[in-house]
């Protein structure tokens, strides 16, 4: 067969490609973002990390799926994390998902369940360290985002603890995964495993709560809301009020302090960045662009906190590219990365939360 004809569109050539080649172009088909980020690491973190994201997608998906029922979506997350866990079973895990999934999951998804039982194949070809990092994030994926999925979304999380929940169950753990691999890649970054393990987590939240502020309007339409009722309840606002012709100095407000938390989250992920030796430049760019794009994107948010669609505080193409230059030109430099943080994120924390709001409050009963 003609290497042109190897494609996502052709499951059966990928049989052609090596296990690196062949996850590299499943990556480029489900995350675009990952796809940039996850060659920069080291050739032997390179097959793991890949493999991990590949596996916590197959999750998303079956979370993702309209089709699929919450009693389907327990079993095959459940049935999933045994695949993962012992290797076995994952042909007949495969043949029994995919014909269940619609039209609304993308193609590349498709081709990634079809072609599930090579990436379970490749899962098992790691040390046991390895399988036992990834095995643990799948699962707490797979019984975690179900207690979410059952719920009405409607009018959002009922509290920011809940945030925080959803936050560990889907970026959280694969924050500590990393970590793991790291880890076990290094053993000087393993002389900072427990410090490493605290702050991925707030890493990945950091992350998390970026993507949930960015896609606000989008969940909307979805009939999804991510966002905690307990802070806009301080500033004044109900979320199940929430439509696309809001226009409520309280919402701004509780999306201000949201957009504050997450730069805490962030202040902790350039903290997990600096404790990577200066030396593994690979690691420190695939956190660096992830950090730096977030960044960027919340000082989107705070400016146009009108905004109505994703599209409205995407990052520019200019904007990943001038992340990438930064970060090769002084990702070596605890100093300068720090100062540069501090300069792009300077008004991304509200410095007197309580003030403002009794601020607003006082403005609207005028």
């Amino acid at each position: 067969m003609s290497e042109t004809l190897i494609s996502l569109d052709n499951p059966k050539s990928l049989s052609q490609l090596s296990d690196n080649d062949f996850q590299t172009l499943l990556l480029e088909g489900v995350s675009r973002t990952f796809a940039l980020t996850i060659p920069q690491l080291p050739q032997k973190l390179y097959g793991a990390v890949a493999n991990a994201y590949l596996l916590c997608r197959i999750v998303d998906t079956i979370e993702d799926e309209v089709s699929l029922t919450a009693m389907q979506k327990k079993y095959f997350c459940s049935e999933f994390i045994e695949v993962v866990k012992t290797g076995a079973n994952a042909e007949a895990f495969a043949v029994d998902l995919a014909p269940l999934l619609s039209d609304q999951t993308i193609p590349a998804e498709h081709t990634l369940i079809h072609v599930l039982p090579r990436v379970i194949q490749i899962t098992h070809t790691f040390d046991q360290d390895q399988i036992n990092a990834l095995a643990s994030c799948v699962e707490t994926m797979a019984e975690g985002m179900p207690i979410f999925q059952a719920q009405n979304l409607h009018d959002g999380l009922a509290t920011l603890a809940d945030l925080d929940s959803y936050c560990y169950f889907v970026a959280g753990c694969v924050g500590e995964m990393l970590a793991k691999l790291f880890c076990h890649y290094s053993p000087e970054i393993a002389q900072h495993k427990d410090e490493l393990l605290t702050l991925s987590v707030s890493f990945g939240q950091g992350l998390q709560m970026t993507n949930i502020l960015k896609d606000i309007w989008d969940d909307a339409q979805r009939g999804v809301c991510w966002l905690p009722q307990d802070i806009f309840t301080e500033t004044g606002f109900e979320l199940n009020k929430l439509n696309f012709e809001t226009n409520d100095a309280g919402f701004r407000l509780g999306l201000e302090h949201l957009i504050s938390i997450a730069h805490g989250h962030l202040q902790n992920a350039l903290t997990y960045t600096l404790k990577i030796p200066t030396h593994e430049t690979g690691i420190r760019n695939f956190c660096l662009w992830a950090l730096g794009m977030a960044v960027l994107t919340l000082r989107k948010i705070k400016q146009n906190l009108d905004f109505k669609h994703a599209d409205q505080v995407k990052i520019t193409r200019n904007s990943v590219k001038s992340t990438i230059l930064a970060t090769r030109l002084i990702g070596r430099s605890n100093t300068m990365l720090t100062l540069l943080f501090n300069l792009t994120s300077r008004d991304l924390k509200t410095l007197d939360w309580k003030y403002l709001i009794h601020s607003s409050k006082a403005n609207s009963d005028l």
